[in-house]
């Protein structure tokens, strides 16, 4: 017997079976696809000092196989936020630290299945320098926050496309040179 004719009669006895792809297809049921905007950011401590004193503040999380992740904090758009203010609040919220927006890093955006829905999730992400606060574990969904030397972010960040971001804040912060990264909106 050929591979094509093996092929045929497996596919024959699988739809008797009642396990054909369209049988499996209709039980299946459909999921709503949502769309969800968040924004976060890189907060950096001492911006337009020298460079190996740079540090972010990273917030880890535990996953639902116990292990410890570590990410740029984010959060969901409030209504009447701007991805900016949101980004700001944000990095707050989860690490205690206040920060204000220095550049855009670009935007991350991925899919995932919760609750029964598909959702397409769009992060913003900034650079952002450290006004003051004091790190703190206090946001529920977070379970440590650290400091971490920006040398170091490449191996701590658990996230790809969140090392390309911290990448690209390496690269902006080298191009601005110390004296354009330490202004603030207000100078």
């Amino acid at each position: 017997m050929s591979a094509a004719e093996r092929a045929n009669r497996n596919r024959r006895s699988s739809r008797r079976r009642g396990t054909s792809a369209d049988s499996v297809k209709s039980k299946t049921p459909h999921l709503r696809t949502v769309r969800e905007t968040s924004a976060g950011g890189l907060v950096v401590d001492g911006l337009g000092g020298p460079e190996d004193k740079l540090c972010a503040a990273l917030i880890g999380r535990t996953d639902r196989r116990g292990r410890l992740l570590w990410s740029l904090p984010k959060g969901h758009i409030e209504q009447g936020e701007t991805t900016e203010q949101t980004a700001m609040r944000e990095v707050a919220e989860e690490t205690g630290i206040r920060g204000s927006v220095v550049a855009s890093l670009g935007s991350i955006d991925y899919w995932f299945v919760t609750e029964g829905r598909r959702v397409h999730k769009t992060v913003h992400h900034y650079l952002m320098r450290s006004l003051g606060g004091e790190l703190s574990d206090a946001d529920i969904e977070v379970t440590e926050v650290a400091w971490v030397p920006l040398s170091e972010l490449d191996s701590r960040l658990a996230y790809a496309d969140e090392r390309k971001l911290a990448e690209i804040a390496g690269q902006l912060i080298a191009e601005m040179g110390p004296s354009r990264v330490g202004e603030t909106d207000a100078e």
